[in-house]
């Protein structure tokens, strides 16, 4: 999975992908923004209607190339309901910041998110399926896919694969300072940013693997 030398494209605005406030500030149509949030990202919100019931499903996730992709037990009662052509509303978010101003009103998030309205595609292909879990295995935990025992083709069988177009979709970013009132400026008020970057720490072991030492792909 690779965008090196790939010609961007920007989407088309569409009335569900409009905001109501910040519309020029803040978003963002571009392939070029949006792609890189999404494969920053490892965990969405895809959220659907089945029955008149609203069903919401967090779970881990992998672009590649202008589709999106999530799996899950052939046996899952949440993905059987997106059957081919299912619509959806995929949200992503990645904090960064926690906007601290010198008052509550003004206290904000610095974020970049992403939203996506597709139908699904169940895929049935082995290959397809086979491929993608080797490659979302490589973005969760970089690196271990050859260390790991090799995945056998009855767990292959046993995944529901699920893929969404990346059209209609849409980025929204804030990355700026306080936006503290005027006459608020000069008050005796610390403001300012508190960053939160995500950070993987030191792996912990289970019983069975105390006296394995820590293979070089998963050290910090």
């Amino acid at each position: 999975m690779s965008d090196i030398n790939v010609k961007y494209n920007v989407m088309q605005k569409t009335p569900r992908t409009t905001p109501s406030r910040y519309a020029n500030q803040r978003m963002s149509y571009s392939e070029e923004v949006i792609y890189p949030i999404l494969d920053e990202a490892l965990f969405c919100t895809v959220s659907y209607s089945c029955n008149n019931e609203p069903y919401a499903i967090p779970t881990a996730f992998l672009r590649d190339g202008s589709k999106l992709y999530i799996h899950g037990s052939v046996g899952s009662h949440f993905l059987r309901q997106l059957t081919t052509g299912t619509p959806v509303c995929i949200s992503v978010m990645l904090a960064d910041a926690l906007v601290v101003a010198k008052s509550a009103f003004h206290h904000s998030v610095n974020y970049r998110s992403v939203i996506i309205f597709s139908k699904s595609e169940v895929i049935e292909d082995y290959t397809l399926k086979a491929d993608f879990l080797k490659q979302l295995t490589e973005k969760m935990v970089p690196g271990s896919w050859d260390y790991l025992r090799p995945m056998k083709e009855s767990e292959v069988k046993k995944t529901m694969l699920i893929a969404f177009e990346i059209i209609e979709a849409s980025a929204k970013i804030r990355n700026a300072p306080p936006s503290d009132e005027e006459e608020d400026q000069n008050l005796p008020i610390w403001s300012g940013l508190i960053p939160i970057p995500p950070k993987r720490q030191t792996p912990i072991p289970d019983e069975s693997s105390i006296t394995i030492p820590l293979p070089d792909h998963l050290k910090p």
